[in-house]
């Protein structure tokens, strides 16, 4: 089942009614790697009134915010919600924000963070993360070109191989392309030679749409 991260990390910054908000969205591995880019962003703007922030991750579906000072409900909480919204995780975001002076209200402050939220994802993208199977190809080298371009055809990728007597090819396939694959080897070796599955691994795409 695929899902959501962001593309990129990304920046945006706007000024309303003289506060200056600067948002800021990373992909992340875990809650390690977000209170890292957390404690990274107060250390930046350490001179500014608030640094609210959010993240959500997939595994163990941790979801955490702060309105760091500002009103209860918002900040980390419209932020929040931007995400969820989008279906995106694995994501951390925290907003900056210099106060100029002028009250937004609570209704003001919502839809200034949220806007933060949004333009930084919009200026993120985001990518959809699918289930890849590992395999491990063992290859004749007269054989070896052919095999290499039926992978590609199949959508397939080469990440490395060992030379020997005969070349062992290791190759990531989105799912259900390794069948495919696996039948072509058998039409290309005279079923001489199979494939040997090597585990699986979850990994994110171009950008698309959310």
């Amino acid at each position: 089942m695929s899902y959501f991260v962001p593309y990129q990390d990304a920046e945006t910054e706007f000024v309303e009614k003289r506060s200056r908000f600067i948002g800021h969205v990373w992909r992340v591995d875990g809650e390690e790697d977000a209170r890292r880019r957390i404690d990274e962003a107060r250390r930046k703007y350490h001179d500014a009134r608030h640094n609210c922030w959010c993240y959500l991750l997939r595994e163990g579906g941790a979801v955490r915010y702060s309105d760091d000072g500002e009103p209860q409900g918002t900040a980390g909480q419209p932020m929040l919600n931007v995400f969820q919204r989008r279906g995106v995780c694995n994501v951390c975001c925290v907003v900056t924000r210099y106060f100029g002076g002028v009250l937004l209200g609570a209704g003001g402050l919502t839809r200034a963070y949220s806007r933060a939220a949004k333009d930084t994802l919009d200026a993120a993208g985001v990518a959809s993360v699918t289930r890849w199977t590992l395999w491990e190809i063992p290859c004749p080298y007269p054989l070896l070109e052919r095999v290499q371009r039926e992978i590609a055809a199949c959508g397939g990728e080469v990440s490395g191989a060992d030379y020997g007597a005969a070349v062992v090819l290791r190759a990531a396939f989105p799912a259900g392309q390794a069948e495919v694959f696996a039948g072509r080897l058998r039409q290309l070796s005279g079923a001489s030679v199979s494939m040997t599955p090597a585990g699986e691994i979850e990994r994110p795409g171009e950008r698309v749409e959310a």
